[in-house]
């Protein structure tokens, strides 16, 4: 008869399958190995290395994953990373979206003049929500300044250029969107990428606050360099978290994913083009909520700390953090009324207010007044107080 052989441990803990009379077999294993969470999508990204407040919870069979969403509710929840060609403008564009689409609301990351070119974020139906945010969020562009006449040294524009980083006084254009007063704007950073003595063109990269006029800052660098100078040409190549390499698409792809989707109904096309909103919430800090607190939070209600499961590290208070589902779908973004420490030993209070709510209302069932204390509340039908009668129930004032 043959002997079991001596059971063996793996390097992580788990077991290995050893070989005994009965065959191959699992052995038990003193601990559950870790996930690999580092590829999962989007907000569930490295979701195990999460504080975990509590694993205890129901899960709801509604809502889905952001990635798997019917095709109708994938649009209305969906962005677009726009490649926005020439002499358009913005809001052309994005009303030429709303026709192609046949959506109901379109908004855009921020106003591109008709001649500049690049990423122009266009949100869709409930992304709409998402639209201030991404409008004040930084800017990166690569332009071509024209000097109006040729300069000796090549170091003069680099030292121009490296001069005019942190805040700047900048009034805006003759021909602008906004009104023409004079304001502060922020460059973070710029540097000279090439220049041509024979045609006087400098090729220039800039990383600035959002509402930076990159055509005033080529006049500024014509100033300081002593020879005056115009902005040739300009292109935007990221608009906060999404750049030129984020999966960017054209007017064409619109177009011909939509023509693909309705002409043989398939999918694929039309998915790869709109991508899901919470692509633009990947850098805030996450909260995850339980599914039994998903709708209340949608009607408005604050996340208390019943309602939570895992939060990120290093949250402070006042901080935007963006409340999710255990399935990766973005609820709201809020404003943090805890740190995580206190997130962590708290046994009551409110975690964080709501700013922006992005899901749909009643897309989870509602699960509140249905604890102890309502149902007691509840079976008191009537309050009779000298005068007056209110309704507990329903908390109806009745005169």
């Amino acid at each position: 008869m043959k002997v079991a052989k001596k059971k063996r441990k793996a390097d992580d803990g788990s077991a290995e399958p050893v070989n005994t009379s009965m065959g191959h077999m699992i052995q038990p294993s003193s601990h559950t190995p870790k996930i690999d969470t580092s590829k999962w999508p989007l907000l569930l990204r490295n979701y195990s290395d999460l504080n975990v407040r509590t694993s205890h919870y129901t899960p709801i069979p509604s809502g889905s994953s952001p990635l798997s969403r019917p095709i109708r509710e994938h649009l209305s929840y969906g962005v677009i990373n726009l490649d926005k060609p020439a002499n358009p403008s913005s809001h052309e564009v994005v009303s030429w979206i709303k026709r192609i689409l046949r959506v109901e609301k379109t908004g855009h990351s921020g106003t591109l003049d008709p001649k500049v070119t690049g990423c122009l974020i266009v949100c869709i139906d409930r992304a709409t929500r998402l639209v201030k945010a991404q409008q004040s969020a930084g800017k990166e562009y690569i332009g071509v300044v024209r000097l109006h006449s040729a300069i000796e040294d090549t170091r003069q524009l680099n030292r121009a250029v490296e001069t005019l980083t942190g805040a700047l006084f900048q009034r805006p254009p003759l021909i602008s969107a906004v009104k023409r007063q004079l304001r502060i704007r922020t460059i973070y950073e710029s540097k000279l990428v090439e220049y041509d003595k024979d045609r006087s063109l400098g090729i220039f990269w800039v990383s600035c606050e959002a509402g930076t006029y990159i055509r005033t800052l080529c006049v500024h660098l014509g100033l300081l360099v002593g020879t005056g100078a115009h902005m040739q040409e300009l292109r935007r190549v990221r608009s906060g978290v999404l750049g030129e390499d984020e999966s960017m698409v054209t007017m064409h792809d619109v177009l011909d994913a939509q023509h693909v989707y309705d002409t043989t109904k398939d999918e694929k096309y039309l998915r790869r083009v709109v991508m899901p909103l919470e692509v633009l919430l990947t850098n805030f800090k996450r909260i995850v909520v339980k599914d039994s607190a998903v709708n209340a939070i949608c009607y408005g209600a604050k996340l208390m700390i019943p309602g939570l499961l895992r939060f990120a590290d290093d949250i402070d208070v006042g901080n935007e953090v963006v409340l999710m589902t255990t399935k990766g779908e973005a609820i709201a973004v809020a404003i943090a009324q805890m740190t995580t420490s206190v997130m962590a030993t708290c046994d009551h209070g409110i975690v964080a207010k709501i700013k922006r709510v992005i899901m749909e209302r009643d897309a989870y069932p509602r699960r509140w007044g249905l604890g102890p204390m309502a149902g007691k509340l509840n079976s008191l039908s009537y309050l009779l107080i000298p005068g007056i009668s209110f309704l507990i129930s329903n908390l109806v004032w009745i005169e």
